[in-house]
């Protein structure tokens, strides 16, 4: 049980505890949280978005699907999906498919859903496809701080 160096020492450097949880290796968040036993509703899942300026982390619930078109409307930029090679140019330690919510360690600005909100445990990838990570909500709001928060998905199902 590994997670990227990049994000545990910043999760080190704030002083947060966490806990990892293995589980078999996974292709998305939403199978993450089914292997790991996890509600889908408390697992954050990243998505790259790119724009003008930069990019952006998107952060949604892994059961939630993002309206592109509302959040190009939240943020006043036009968006789209980042390619694999710009996702690999920004979390280089970590495996295509499994980013981190923490754009902070990685020097990428975040937007949350307002859906993760006040949830009182997070659990998100942790760099690879194997190990997700813990935190208490009030951790992960400390862990994202600074990062703007509006409604911008949708349940997937």
């Amino acid at each position: 049980m590994t997670i990227a160096n990049r994000l545990k020492d910043f999760i080190d450097g704030k002083g947060i505890s966490y806990d990892t949880v293995a589980h078999h290796r996974t292709s998305t968040s939403r199978q993450s949280a089914i292997a790991a036993h996890v509600p889908g509703s408390i697992m954050a899942k990243s998505v790259v978005v790119h724009h003008e300026l930069g990019y952006t982390l998107a952060v949604v619930p892994s059961t939630h699907r993002i309206e592109l078109g509302r959040l190009q409307d939240v943020m006043n930029k036009r968006l789209g999906l980042a390619s694999e090679d710009e996702v690999i140019s920004l979390f280089g330690d970590c495996d295509t498919g499994a980013i981190p919510p923490i754009g902070a360690a990685y020097d990428v600005p975040v937007i949350v859903d307002e859906s993760l909100g006040d949830a009182a445990d997070i659990y998100f990838e942790g760099g690879d496809h194997r190990t997700l990570v813990h935190v208490s909500g009030e951790d992960f709001r400390n862990l994202t701080m600074g990062a703007h928060q509006a409604r911008f998905s949708h349940p997937a199902y």
